[in-house]
């Protein structure tokens, strides 16, 4: 199916128990644009992903997802999400490639050899360790994996929780470049991070969510690192 341009964010709220981790929240987010999702820890980034990911129901409100204009739903959208989540989350006694040919698998993507070092080699993980246990990887290997399998899919939608955690200073601005090039050939990327040197220059969508609440939005051609770490200083406290 056609990727999704437009993410439609209308005024999503969710409590658990009393606790208010998301207070109506309404953003957009395009085609061809990297959105910086900015705040403390405990500000509601983390869930905002989830509820965007399908993974987690709303209290309120909702998500559109659309493409040309149309609405798209249910295993169409979740064919198009790719997904980094703040845990590597993979199989750790199964290899890199035992690790994305069950992931292909499961939904449907070419997991053929060429298609799994392709994006293997696209992340930088070493050739040497693709055939062993992922148990035996470093927290910066386990974040390049779990990469390596948010991109399998070729998603339109790539939502990152905290991503170049474990990444050393050349490693995570390597990231940054390719989060950069999907950005430029279309897709809509969305990254919680509070490594703000990371995304300079490529992010140009910044939100900032404080106590559950979007607090600030803006759109610009590009941020630079002084730009960014201002914006978070003013808005984030």
């Amino acid at each position: 199916m056609a990727a999704l341009d437009t993410v439609e964010i209308n005024k999503v709220a969710k409590r658990y128990g009393s606790e208010r981790a998301l207070a109506g929240v309404t953003l957009q987010l395009r085609a061809g644009s990297m959105c910086a999702l900015l705040g403390h820890n405990g500000a509601g980034k983390t869930t905002l992903l989830g509820v965007v990911s399908t993974l987690v129901r709303p209290t309120a409100g909702g998500v559109v997802y659309k493409s040309g204009g149309k609405a798209v739903e249910g295993e169409d959208v979740r064919r198009q999400i790719g997904m980094l989540a703040h845990a590597p989350l993979c199989y750790a006694e199964l290899s890199a490639i035992e690790n994305l040919e069950l992931f292909a698998g499961l939904y449907d993507v070419d997991g053929s050899p060429a298609a799994v070092n392709a994006v293997l080699d696209r992340v930088g993980l070493d050739t040497r360790a693709r055939t062993r246990a992922s148990r035996t990887y470093s927290r910066g290997m386990l974040q390049r994996l779990a990469l390596a399998r948010a991109l399998l899919t070729k998603p339109s939608l790539l939502l990152l929780d905290e991503p170049f955690t474990g990444l050393d200073r050349d490693g995570a601005l390597n990231l940054g470049k390719q989060l950069g090039e999907l950005k430029d050939h279309g897709a809509i990327v969305v990254v919680v991070t509070h490594d703000l040197e990371a995304i300079a220059g490529r992010a140009d969508h910044v939100a900032i969510l404080r106590r559950g609440g979007l607090v600030f939005e803006e759109r610009a051609d590009t941020y630079s690192y002084e730009q960014l770490k201002d914006i978070y200083h003013h808005h984030a406290n």
